[in-house]
């Protein structure tokens, strides 16, 4: 209890401490911070619709509306209002209607659709499950969309009758499925996302198809008669996830065609706006950690599928023909930079813009969203210095339209960014990192150091917003973000030096950062921290096992016994397959030499461990059997449980804030004092 009490007081403390200077960014802050999302361009190119997302102090609520501009930034306005969400819209091909995703009414997601001369707003369903992707026919008559569809499953468990008035628990629930529980789902119910279309009139959904697999993201062929949609309908689904087609559904028979068949996931299924093709994305399977994802296009029925993406050592998503039907915009991250390519159907690549980003408000992840009409694009424009705001590429000129943060930024200064590189020690590769000096900043002094380190392990950082790195940055410290091998956005071969091995050689990648940050001369090698979260967690507990030169650690929702983790996180035929190769009873010493409980032995750092109750993707009884580790080893430790949370911490405002607050009372706690 004693531990407890010091960490409450303590998070008090720290935010005062960052509170009583305006000058810097405050804990509470984050409420104040917007951003853009999900910008749609219309039809004719001339107006833009976006998701402009804030959040409520008094209920802890993330919430969004519509707003909508002219391209030149003229008449931005708001087309939706209320503490609600308001959320994924759509143009119809005419462009007079939109639909889009809203609990306005009654807290219940509904599918809307708005008349944009009038502004009228019709509720298009009012059903128990809320839709998921929506796709306009072609024509603007009809709606096609997922939405999960409940089944009751039979129980072989036979129990007696009761007695009148006993009162008994509730009966067992019986699981029988490999993907019981998901992330931020909980315990899934017994059911699968089927396909739906509904009349723009209104009216009741129609169900096309009822297989008990999960269809996604259908999409119409130009003549209406077919829904294209990926899925994976094999019959070892199973124990093959990865394994997803592009498939046909027929409207008037209910029968599926499978378009694609190679082993590999494939899907973001686009028709060419002649109808004569479709563009999707994928790669061949071979189990490895990290595939590049790239881009193919076949004949609408799926003879002569040709990848046209080869020269492109980089992850597709996002694809969206031109008008002409002669190429394809697509968005990928580069060196931790995103950009929006463009593709011919040749195969001749070139990038048409960059510095998207800024949809990943707690940490500096690579998140951004884009749309295109008339060869202009709407894209979520990034920067270190703000959160996704929306700019607009015409034919080679960007102009940023919205600036949500100005505001809020006018009476702040922020942490300075810069990007630099250095040689890793262990096979003298470049990595890339962001350096992060406080406000104020004075080179003559020394400052303590915090290394942060990112999840994944497949993903990446980049130069974009991150509350969380700013309050560090806010509270005196100078930090260090990377991409380590293992990361994207450098290509296939670089990802995969961590395939069925990591944590490993990544630690040296990071130790050689953190030297060359102190041979900057701005850093107290006698003042260095360490945190990170999920595979960052991972390397936070590996590195306290192999140096003692960090004075504290926050390990957050980390893995710390692969093997418990394979059989106990939210996709068990996924993680031992890809990540391992073997299962673990198979080979037990490669899951243990692995994981971080192999070095507990040698920690000597104070080390806490932080993590939401209700994580399903690193379960928090990983979190917990280091904290008895360290119990035993008699290392100063401590556990910080997020109530609610699941493996993305933030889902509430306040726990990012808490989040935060935990790491940095930990390491004042522990950092010199001058």
């Amino acid at each position: 209890m004693k531990t407890f009490y010091f960490l409450i007081i303590s998070i008090l403390i720290c935010a005062n401490s960052i509170a009583q200077n305006s000058k810097k960014l405050e804990l509470l802050d984050v409420f104040n911070m917007e951003y853009v999302s999900e910008p749609i361009i219309s039809p004719d190119g001339n107006h833009i619709i976006y998701v402009r997302n804030f959040k409520d102090v008094m209920t802890d609520r993330n919430l969004s509306n519509l707003w909508m501009v002219n391209v030149d930034g003229s008449q931005n306005r708001p087309i939706t209002t209320g503490n609600q969400n308001d959320f994924a819209p759509s143009w119809s091909h005419d462009g007079t209607k939109i639909v889009f995703k809203s609990n306005m009414k009654d807290d219940k997601i509904k599918l809307y659709m708005m008349w944009m001369d009038s502004k009228d707003v019709l509720a298009l369903t009012n059903t128990t499950e809320s839709a998921g992707s929506v796709s306009w026919s072609w024509d603007d008559t009809q709606l096609a969309f997922s939405m999960f569809v409940p089944a009751t499953k039979t129980s072989p468990i036979t129990l007696p009758q009761k007695p009148e008035g006993a009162k008994w628990n509730a009966p067992p629930i019986y699981i029988d499925q490999m993907k019981y529980r998901g992330d931020g789902q909980g315990y899934l119910k017994g059911g699968n996302d089927q396909l739906f279309i509904i009349s723009t009139d209104g009216g009741t959904p129609r169900q096309l198809s009822f297989t008990a697999n999960d269809h996604g993201n259908p999409i119409w062929s130009k003549d209406g008669r077919s829904l294209y949609f990926g899925a994976n309908l094999h019959e070892d689904h199973e124990m093959e996830p990865v394994d997803s087609e592009i498939y046909q559904l027929s409207i008037s028979t209910g029968a599926i065609k499978a378009l694609t068949t190679r082993k590999g996931p494939d899907d973001g299924a686009v028709v060419s706006p002649d109808g004569s093709k479709i563009a999707y994305t994928g790669f061949d399977d071979t189990y490895q950690g990290y595939t590049v994802t790239k881009l193919y296009v076949m004949n609408a029925d799926g003879s002569d599928s040709k990848i046209i993406t080869a020269d492109l050592d980089r992850d597709i998503s996002n694809p969206i023909w031109e008008d002409n039907g002669k190429g394809l915009y697509f968005q990928y991250d580069e060196k931790g930079d995103t950009k929006i390519g463009h593709v011919a159907l040749t195969g001749k690549i070139r990038t048409i813009t960059d510095h998207l980003g800024g949809l990943s408000l707690g940490r500096p992840y690579n998140a951004a969203s884009y749309s295109e009409a008339k060869n202009r694009l709407a894209y979520t424009l990034g920067g270190t210095d703000h959160p996704a705001d929306l700019a607009v590429w015409n034919g080679g000129e960007t102009k940023r339209i919205t600036n949500l943060n100005e505001d809020l930024f006018a009476g702040k200064q922020l942490g300075n960014v810069k990007e630099m590189w250095w040689k890793s020690s262990y096979d003298n590769r470049d990595i890339q990192g962001w350096l992060v000096t406080p406000p104020n900043f004075d080179a003559t002094k020394k400052y303590p150091f915090i290394l942060e380190i990112h999840g994944g392990p497949f993903a990446s950082y980049g130069s974009v917003f991150s509350a969380e790195i700013q309050m560090y940055a806010a509270a005196g410290y100078v930090v260090l973000y990377s991409n380590p091998r293992g990361s994207t956005s450098y290509g296939q071969e670089f990802g995969n030096l961590i395939h069925h091995d990591y944590p490993n050689h990544d630690y040296e990648d990071l130790m050689s950062g953190v030297d060359a940050v102190i041979k900057m001369g701005n850093v107290d090698a006698a003042n260095l921290f360490v945190t990170g979260g999920s595979g960052g967690g991972v390397l936070t507990a590996w590195i306290v096992g192999k140096t003692n030169r960090f004075k504290a650690a926050v390990v957050a929702k980390p893995v710390i016994n692969w093997y418990s983790f394979v059989l106990y996180a939210d996709s068990p035929a996924f993680f031992y397959k890809y990540w391992f190769g073997d299962k673990p009873w198979d080979n037990p010493e490669a899951y243990f030499k692995r994981s971080p409980l192999s070095y507990v032995g040698n920690v000597t750092t104070p080390t806490m461990l932080l993590g939401g109750e209700d994580d399903f993707r690193t379960p928090i009884s990983e979190q917990e059997q280091f904290y008895a580790a360290l119990k035993i080893q008699n290392v100063e430790t401590a556990m910080v449980r997020i109530p609610g949370a699941s493996h993305g911490i933030a889902n509430k405002p306040s726990n990012l804030i808490a989040k935060v607050a935990s790491i940095l009372a930990w390491f004042d706690k522990y950092k010199s004092k001058d």
